[in-house]
């Protein structure tokens, strides 16, 4: 079969309609309540605009030939059964035969053939979830000692429809054993599955050709990277929506995976972020109202009524039920108390403390910074406004406030800080070096722009330490690459996110005015960040001068998570001059002391442990659907996590000194070490 043939190919593929390989009676019962989605007069001249926009545009100069369309076909048959729930091996082998032409459909417009497959999709889908209630008439054997495996996604597909029907029949009863493990009795697990498969089916039912081609679409983007995407026009009207309301309620933002509500970005100075214990990627699958009222199931909601049930008056409760993002396969729900508040951006400002701590017998006094994003109002800035927020302005009206109070030394706190404005990372990192460049960025048509820190004045020369985790991305990477590349302090925590790609959203309309019916937008990766010394941020991120344990493998979390990432690379370094305030030897004699610390500090070792045993845990990918053995599984997994996520709830005894105030704060075991080791620092520099 050649290329030419591949219309030809359509037509019949269209001709079949949404039966192919399922029996007539199926398709008749199906027939009955799915409405037939096909393209929008819009969404050919669409394609062809976005793949004109990627080809032309995206940094990755990637050609659009069969190597390519081979990745698109296996996005989308991923995108549309990711768990390989509802298709069965004989579809797609049958599917595999149009995998060398999505390149062809995205060039001429034509894309009936993936449409085809989402409704097949949607009639398999609608099939497999009116079984669901058969299921549910009779109690599962939760004794037995049955196997099944949750993440399905490098499993084989299902031969025939029989095994499809097991595999449905254990999927079930692991649903059902959850529930049970929460202690729910089995009319309770009865009424709770129903209902949550009723509404799912009702959400599939209500798919229509905008969801088609927007999941279409964006199998074909992320073939490029993962953070290129194409939004629907409801999909970009509601994301703004939503960016006007997240400042009320939790403070997050939501997305929806299939049947799944996700975090999508935690906002800093909100309840959520405040918590610690809400991340991206996790998910939310109950929400209750106050302190009294029973859970509410959201799995197969819309987006919308989940986001209504957990948005409320300002002062009110909302207990929420998440499955966290790194937690095993079959770990029960955390459940989350929060008070409704509206996010004061003031909160989301830099803010400082003072930490008093005694090393060889000498106490000294260490400056604490905290950053949540690299903040800078625009609007602000514009019109003149003398007090705009800035994160470069606050940092040194507090690094002058630390000093004024005679500090020996400085930490400036970046963990969980995801980024901001690219100009304030440079005048953030340009208080502390003298002018000079402090980042590279290379676009699309290789050339390299430098950002430089033109100001020669140095806010604070003083010893100086920076804290980062999994979490701190982009302009958090930028600054503290700097930071290591000059010499100037010491990196400190868990290897960075590795997020060094920057990001455009391009409104489809400006390029086809004339069409009457609104286009959607396009968030397209332009160009990738490099530090003064050449390396690139992405991918590997910043790789901390002493690395503390952590509880995300790069494997399952960051930018090296994504399989469409762009790769780390190297470019010319720039020309730089190191302050040397940090050397080898210095980090040699640092490490030495961390060593010991990890050897001999319970605190540390017992982390250490919970952290490995919860890698473990998350490594298995089979799991029991016996009940007593589940138990015993989730207790030891659930001490692991609290453990792990003690960090932040244990009562220290030190006295902590913030806007004149004495009082205590939760014990956060990184922050101690790492003060001890800025301790250490100053104390061999003057010693």
């Amino acid at each position: 079969m050649n290329k030419a043939s591949f219309l030809w190919i359509a037509l019949f593929f269209m001709l079949l309609g949404t039966g192919i390989q399922a029996s007539a009676a199926r398709a008749e019962v199906i027939a009955d309540t799915t409405k037939l989605i096909v393209p929008n007069a819009e969404h050919g001249k669409e394609a062809l605009l976005i793949t004109r926009l990627l080809l032309q545009n995206h940094y990755r100069k990637t050609p659009l030939n069969d190597s390519l369309s081979n990745v698109i076909f296996n996005n989308y048959i991923t995108n549309l059964d990711n768990n390989r729930m509802y298709f069965v091996a004989s579809d797609i082998e049958y599917f595999k035969r149009y995998k060398d032409y999505f390149d062809n459909y995205l060039l001429t417009g034509n894309i009936d053939v993936p449409f085809q497959m989402f409704r097949l999709y949607q009639e398999r889908a609608l099939d497999r979830i009116s079984k669901v209630n058969k299921i549910l008439e009779t109690e599962p054997d939760f004794n037995s000692d049955e196997m099944f495996t949750p993440d399905r996604e490098k499993e084989p597909w299902a031969k025939s429809f029989d095994e499809l029907d097991e595999l449905w029949r254990k999927t079930i009863k692991y649903q059902a054993l959850g529930l049970k493990l929460e202690g729910k009795e089995w009319k309770d697990i009865k009424t709770t599955l129903a209902s949550r498969y009723a509404r799912y089916h009702k959400m599939i039912e209500q798919y229509n050709s905008e969801d088609a081609f927007q999941m279409f679409m964006n199998s074909f983007t992320e073939a490029f990277d993962p953070h290129t995407n194409y939004f629907s026009p409801i999909t970009s009207e509601n994301f703004q929506i939503d960016m006007a309301q997240s400042l009320e309620g939790i403070g997050a933002r939501l997305t929806q995976q299939m049947d799944n509500t996700q975090v999508y970005e935690v906002i800093p100075g909100g309840p959520a972020y405040k918590s610690k214990q809400i991340y991206k990627d996790d998910k939310i699958v109950a929400v209750a109202q106050g302190d009294k009222e029973d859970f509410v199931d959201v799995i197969g909601w819309r987006l919308d009524d989940v986001v209504q049930l957990i948005r409320g008056p300002k002062g009110t409760v909302v207990r929420l039920k998440i499955v966290p993002h790194d937690a095993p396969d079959g770990s029960l729900p955390v459940e989350l108390r929060l008070v409704r508040d509206k996010v004061k951006l003031e909160e989301e400002t830099a803010s400082k403390k003072i930490v008093p701590y005694t090393e060889g017998g000498t106490t000294y006094k260490l400056g604490v910074i905290t950053l949540p994003s690299f903040y800078f109002d625009w609007e602000g800035a514009q019109k003149g406004e003398k007090d705009y927020k800035s994160a470069t302005r606050d940092v040194k009206r507090l690094l002058a406030e630390l000093e004024a109070d005679g500090v020996d030394g400085v930490m400036m706190d970046l963990r969980f800080n995801g980024g901001g404005s690219l100009q304030e990372a440079i005048n953030l990192s340009g208080l502390f070096i003298s002018k000079g460049p402090v980042v590279q960025v290379k676009n699309a048509d290789g050339s390299i722009d430098v950002g430089t820190d033109k100001d020669s004045e140095i806010a604070y020369n003083g010893p100086l330490a920076v804290l980062v985790n999994r979490f701190s991305a982009s302009a958090s990477e930028i600054f503290a690459g700097a930071i290591q590349d000059y010499k100037r302090g010491i990196i400190i925590g868990e290897n960075s996110f590795g997020k060094g790609t920057v990001q455009q959203l391009v409104d489809l309309d400006q390029f086809l005015p004339q069409e009457t019916a609104k286009l959607g937008q396009v968030k397209l990766t332009l160009s990738k960040y490099y530090r003064v010394n050449g390396s690139s941020t992405q991918h590997l991120g910043v790789k901390p001068d002493i690395e503390f344990p952590s509880a995300y493998d790069a494997d399952n979390f960051g930018e090296s998570s994504q399989p469409s990432a762009l790769p780390w690379d190297q470019i010319r370094s720039s020309s730089f001059t190191p302050v040397n305030k940090i050397d080898s030897k210095l980090i040699e004699q640092l490490t030495r002391i961390y060593s010991l610390d990890l050897q001999n500090n319970a605190e540390f070792k017992e982390l250490q442990y919970d952290i490995e045993e919860a890698k473990k845990a998350r490594s298995k990918n089979e799991i029991s659907l016996n009940y007593n053995i589940r138990k015993a599984e989730i207790d030891d997994v659930r001490a692991a996590r609290e453990s792990i996520r003690d960090l932040s709830t244990q009562i220290n005894d030190s006295e902590v000194k913030e806007a004149g105030t004495d009082r205590k704060e939760p014990k956060d075991v990184y922050l101690d070490e790492s003060l001890k080791l800025l301790a250490n620092l100053i104390k061999i520099r003057l010693g």
